[in-house]
């Protein structure tokens, strides 16, 4: 039996059909997305039509590349990026592009939101959460302000794993991991917030779809597109999610204390919850997961961008990078980056800039470069790993996904630098397999079998034993120093505006 999982992401998107008797990919395929130029300074857009193309074109691969097999296709699942808000008209017709992650033009709607209820502690109070720059609230209020012709056209309010599902299924909803994602959710409740949505607009809550459970289908492929793919009109389409939420399941943290860290386009680490995981201080982001659970999730927003950045300006390959990182030993004898090309999430740097510290003549080299990228990248990850400790996660080893993964000198560094052993899972396809991981279990409970999702992923996910990473003592004490050496140059640039 096969199950398809697609994952909208900000340069493509990617389906992989997953075979769930030997726990193994049979069809990969990956269709790009282009961004829309000449927009002003701070907008990061995307026409979602292209998602549209994109998924027929990716699921259409998988289905040919299956041949014989593609009427063992059961369900598929769709992830999608945690931003990305999609506008329908009563003609289902989209109204306008959508921005996704690094768009800071919502900037001064957020800060209105928090300033409305007692800033982040209110909010925390209020929903659980406090609602971003990067969140559909801010969003929507900015559409109100700014485009109010698009926002009154609107009877439909999606994210963009659930316009996509949308399109394959008629089926208008969402779950909980998708809707926390907004801003807009209550997340202890698991509800939307009236509140948040009555001061944004009185009319808002009518163009949210309702939220279902995550074990549920949302409905049957429709007809048409079965047939021009050539599937079973009976293929079901899962309960689809938010990206970092369906790595994590992807990564098989599913049970309290788990903790996952992926390196693809952003760096995202995550902790599993039983109960809701509220940061008080605000660095963490609680959300609901794609499980029925909760999570803790941090993401930082350079950890594909500074070393694409750096292996660019040297014209290197990625085995070039590999190999100067490695020849210098840790801590590029004095050479630190602070890696913020762009706004930074963690820390909170929305206008952020990178600083190179501690420059000499011996260290201002290549080599020393490539090894103060990949320390500045881990130390990233290594401040919000401290920040999910604060609220309680110590797990006994950390599973890593995602392409930037695949480098046994990062392996060991971000052991080093996280303070626990780090064990890449079997499948390097991230959220795609998490969202065939999900329709699965979607797929099973409508057919009245009990398979629950600690169940599928103790099945299915699996650890490289020979790619495990232990973490050497004596560096993790080095940088855990270096990690306070970064955060005393945020603490003191950031104030007073160098960075």
């Amino acid at each position: 039996m096969h199950f398809i999982g697609i994952e909208i992401g900000h340069g493509g998107t990617r389906a992989v059909a997953l075979d769930l008797e030997s726990a193994a990919i049979r069809a990969e395929a990956w269709v790009t997305h282009d961004w829309i130029e000449g927009l002003p300074a701070g907008y990061r857009e995307q026409d979602p039509a292209q998602w549209i193309e994109a998924t027929a074109g990716a699921v259409r691969q998988c289905v040919q590349a299956l041949g014989d097999q593609k009427d063992r296709v059961a369900a598929i699942g769709v992830a999608g990026p945690g931003r990305g808000l999609v506008l329908l008209d009563e003609e289902h017709r989209i109204i306008r592009p959508s921005k996704l992650a690094g768009d800071s033009s919502v900037k001064r709607q957020a800060d209105e939101i928090a300033r409305a209820f007692g800033g982040t502690p209110g909010l925390i109070e209020l929903a659980g959460q406090a609602p971003g720059k990067d969140s559909a609230a801010a969003e929507l209020l900015w559409l109100k302000q700014h485009e109010p012709y698009h926002f009154q056209r609107a009877t439909n309010c999606l994210t963009a794993q659930d316009f996509i599902a949308y399109w394959l299924t008629g089926e208008r909803a969402t779950e909980a991991g998708s809707a926390s994602a907004t801003g807009l959710l209550d997340i202890r409740e698991r509800e939307w917030s009236k509140e948040l949505i009555e001061f944004i607009d009185g009319g808002l809550g009518s163009l949210l779809p309702p939220v279902r459970p995550s074990d549920q289908p949302r409905g049957l492929l429709r007809a048409e597109l079965a047939r021009e793919w050539g599937l079973s009109e009976l293929v079901q389409v899962g309960a689809c999610s938010s990206a970092p939420m369906l790595s994590a399941l992807a990564a098989g943290c599913v049970v309290k204390g788990t903790v996952a860290v992926e390196l693809g386009a952003t760096g995202v680490i995550v902790g599993v919850g039983d109960e809701p995981v509220i940061d008080l201080r605000g660095e963490i982001s609680p959300l609901c997961s794609a499980t029925g659970g909760w999570l803790g999730l941090a993401e930082t927003n350079n950890s594909a961008v500074a070393p694409e950045v750096l292996r660019r300006h040297y014209g290197w390959s990625a085995g070039q990078f590999e190999s100067m990182m490695a020849s210098v030993s840790a801590g590029a004898d004095g050479l630190l980056l602070l890696p913020y090309f762009t706004g930074e999430n963690m820390p909170r740097l929305p206008e952020g800039c990178g600083v190179l510290h501690g420059m000499t003549a011996g260290n201002f080299t290549p080599a020393h470069m490539a090894r103060a990228v990949a320390e500045g990248v881990a130390l990233g990850m290594g401040y919000a790993m401290s920040c999910l400790r604060d609220l309680g996660f110590d797990p006994p080893e950390i599973r890593l996904l995602g392409p930037g993964v695949v480098s046994p000198t990062m392996r060991q560094l971000l052991a080093d630098v996280l303070g626990a052993p780090v064990v890449p899972v079997s499948s390097r396809q991230g959220a795609a397999v998490g969202a065939a991981m999900q329709a699965a279990v979607c797929f099973f409970h409508e057919c009245g079998e009990s398979l629950d999702f600690g169940e599928v992923a103790s099945y299915l996910v699996a650890g490289d034993g020979e790619a495990r990473c232990e973490p050497d003592p004596s560096k993790v004490d080095f940088y855990q120093e270096l990690m306070s050496r970064q955060q005393y140059l945020v603490d003191t640039l950031h104030p007073a505006g160098f960075i």
